[in-house]
């Protein structure tokens, strides 16, 4: 994962494409197994509907292979279809992307503990919290920690609690506390906002694309369209299209008057991240609003963000302060993954690919050198970076707007909150939007090690 590899830059599940219910599934279908009854080697028989299907998600999953061998037949499948897309002047099927939380596929940075008496970045705004007036955000990540109300910021968000925080040794796990810490960041820039955190994304930050839609559907549909939903993840794709396990809930969400605040993703590459990228599709643009991170210092792009054109907007997102439990006991976490000497994205200043130092458990190398992976304790607060972490940054700042103007429309609020910026930094030679809340500063360059 990463800039310099194109043939990596998402994940997807073997022997399954996506398509559309009902006629173009039957195209699919039949394309697929005419072309590999002509080809050498692949069993017509294994393609079949895998799943059900009609659902309100409008999506089929055609198996176009035995998952017992070890070829993948999804290239094989897609290239059969080139010519009927073609014919019909749209796309007929596409991979099963995996969806996870934007902090990368093999992350950039991982959570640094630091002391509760340390302020959250961005600040607890001035104002209270009125049920009556309150702008309504759901969250759609990994959940809840189970002590998140001993936070004061978050003694009013509800939601869906982490099924399992820590594993059987008692270490916290890889993206715990993800939902919280966004739910912290929302609550800090916007505290007039009912916050709802669902635990949509709790299987390691990631889940197919073939399911997202339908548990997209579940988390609206039991509390109602909310004002803005925030969202800290995607995948990058082949094409410029979208995905298509998200084209009936971004149909619906265009109906709506709700706001889709979307984080660009971790890559430090041009490549549209979805569904963020929807921002830039002109049917979509009034309804999505994506998001990339800056540097901590506020004056460039962050080295791990995503940009192009299609990111509208550039807000916070390295050595953010939020809560990543809450203050009922201490709990150990190990990092998974070591700093570098350099940026591994090729940028001169002090970013997190660099410090705070630490060795992880996935390092490539370590048991040559001797050096053992760091654990930490975490007890609260911690500081965290990623796009994931600028986009609730925006989101409450359009929440905040709306509350303290009394917009009803999320919509306007957002363009209004870009039509008001006074901001704007060079990204690749490009002047883009800047939003920084006024709670927000600076943050210092990292220590040189993790504390043990």
């Amino acid at each position: 994962m990463g800039p310099y590899d194109d043939a990596a830059h998402f994940l997807y599940e073997k022997g399954v494409v996506l398509a559309r219910d009902g006629e173009e599934a039957q195209a699919v279908e039949d394309a697929v197994r005419a072309h590999f009854t002509a080809t050498e080697g692949l069993v017509p028989d294994h393609v079949r509907r895998d799943g059900p299907r009609h659902n309100r998600t409008g999506v089929t999953r055609i198996r176009v292979g035995d998952p017992t061998e070890g070829t993948d037949t999804v290239p094989h499948a897609l290239r059969a279809l080139r010519e009927a897309e073609d014919r019909q002047g749209r796309r007929l099927a596409a991979r099963n992307h995996v969806v996870h939380i934007a902090v990368n596929a093999c992350p950039s940075d991982e959570p640094v503990p630091v002391p509760r008496t340390q302020p959250a970045n961005p600040a607890a705004a001035e104002g209270r919290y009125d049920a009556d007036s309150a702008a309504r955000v759901l969250v759609v990540d990994t959940g809840l920690v189970s002590d998140h109300r001993d936070y004061p910021l978050l003694a009013h968000t509800t939601g869906d609690v982490e099924p399992a925080e820590t594993g059987a040794d008692g270490v916290l796990r890889q993206y715990a506390g993800h939902g919280t810490f966004i739910a912290g960041i929302l609550a800090a820039v916007a505290p007039n906002t009912d916050v709802t955190v669902r635990n949509t994304l709790s299987d390691a930050g990631a889940i197919l694309e073939s399911e997202f839609g339908a548990r997209l559907f579940e988390a609206v549909d039991e509390g109602g369209w909310p004002d803005i939903i925030s969202l800290s993840a995607g995948t990058t794709t082949e094409g410029t299209d979208g995905l298509i396990g998200l084209d009936a809930f971004m149909r619906e969400l265009r109906a709506q008057r709700t706001l889709l605040v979307a984080a660009a993703g971790n890559n430090s590459s041009n490549a549209r991240f979805w569904p963020a990228a929807y921002a830039d599709l002109p049917e979509y643009a009034d309804s999505v609003v994506s998001v990339g991170a800056l540097s901590a210092d506020g004056e460039s792009e962050a080295c791990f963000s995503n940009h192009g054109p299609w990111v509208r907007v550039y807000a916070p997102g390295e050595r953010l302060t939020s809560a990543l439990t809450g203050f009922a006991a201490p709990v150990p976490y190990i990092y998974q993954h070591s700093t570098y000497d350099a940026c591994r994205f090729g940028f001169d200043y002090a970013c997190t690919c660099r410090l705070p130092r630490r060795t992880g458990v996935l390092s490539e190398g370590r048991e040559n050198t001797g050096a053992k992976p760091h654990q930490v304790m975490f007890d609260g607060l911690a500081q965290w970076s990623g796009t994931s972490f600028a986009a609730p940054v925006v989101a409450g700042l359009v929440a905040a707007r709306m509350t303290a103007r009394q917009e009803y429309d999320p919509r306007a609020a957002r363009d209004g909150l870009l039509a008001s910026a006074t901001h704007s930094t060079e990204v690749r030679g490009v002047r883009a939007t800047v939003l920084r809340p006024p709670t927000w500063s600076p943050a210092a360059a990292a220590d040189p090690a993790v504390p043990v």
